[in-house]
């Protein structure tokens, strides 16, 4: 069961990929970001309503446990959500893009604080070689074309520890009830949330626009069908692991973009997303390897 929680994450992964590039379709036809990621969690809610209504009784029992960490994976996504696009806003694509993805440094330093991982050279191997692979594919490695500034930083990572608390969040509720129960109370936080900060006028013009069936398409791949393997993936596998293989999302981004949007990858792009995926190919198989070996791969590889 271990491989294939991993291997659940991993597909979710990749679904949340298509869907930035479905939301790219959407915010080049003028929709707010904020909107995109309402209709996003909303669709996902229905999904997660009728699983829920359709087992009742199973469903039923919640304990305080499940509703605290459900509400926390719901503010955790939601928060992870906005926080991304207000850093895209004040900063560059690229800058956000790669402090968000410093989550499994957050995760791994939050699990051996609270004793639940041991802190190991090779965990902390295989996120410098994800970080690696995710500044090669974003360009951040470019200084001199990047614009920060406190509000673009300081969200981003923000976003970061967003997405660092949706994995927690959904980590421990997974364990402490039925899957449709978190998901549900958790998209139904997020759905409330993104509610009051949207813009309400766009939110009404979207329900009877033509773009309706990229925002159902939007909520089912990367709402509904992602987070329900995502879940049921997060039970058999650790907190750090689950939050390294889903960096499988960017890559599945950057491919939606060449292949459907017709953007270009560079050579450092496309040598930062075989260094991705080579560290989560690595993860999934869960070997164990030295230290000197995973950073000679590394370095190889990042030239």
């Amino acid at each position: 069961m271990k491989f294939s929680g991993v291997w659940l994450i991993i597909i979710a992964a990749v679904l949340w990929g298509i869907s930035g590039g479905i939301a790219d379709i959407l915010m080049e036809k003028e929709w707010e970001a904020t909107v995109i990621s309402f209709f996003r969690g909303a669709v996902g809610l229905i999904f997660f309503s009728i699983w829920f209504f359709s087992r009742f009784k199973q469903s039923r029992g919640m304990s305080v446990k499940l509703v605290t960490w459900s509400i926390l994976a719901g503010v955790g996504v939601a928060g992870n959500f906005t926080f991304y696009f207000l850093s895209i806003e004040n900063s560059s694509m690229a800058v956000a893009a790669t402090l968000m993805y410093t989550a499994p440094i957050f995760v791994l330093l939050i699990s051996f604080i609270f004793h639940i991982e041991r802190s190991t050279w090779f965990k902390w191997g295989c996120i410098g070689s994800v970080l690696i692979g995710i500044i090669m594919l974003t360009g951040a490695y470019d200084l001199g074309s990047l614009s920060v500034g406190v509000i673009g930083a300081s969200a981003g990572l923000a976003a970061g520890l967003s997405y660092a608390m949706f994995i927690f969040g959904f980590k421990y509720a997974s364990d402490a009830g039925k899957p449709q129960t978190s998901l549900t109370i958790a998209f139904f936080t997020f759905s409330i949330i993104l509610f009051l900060i949207s813009d309400q006028q766009q939110l009404a013009k979207a329900v009877t626009s033509g773009d309706i069936g990229w925002f159902i398409l939007i909520g089912v791949l990367g709402g509904g069908i992602s987070f329900i393997l995502y879940v049921f993936g997060i039970r058999h596998t650790t907190a750090t692991t689950a939050s390294m293989v889903a960096m499988v999302e960017p890559v599945t981004a950057s491919l939606f973009g060449v292949l459907l949007l017709g953007d270009a990858l560079t050579i450092p792009q496309t040598a930062g997303m075989v260094l991705i995926l080579a560290t989560v190919t690595y993860l999934s198989k869960n070997k164990a390897a030295s230290p000197i070996l995973l950073s000679t791969f590394i370095i190889l590889l990042s030239f």
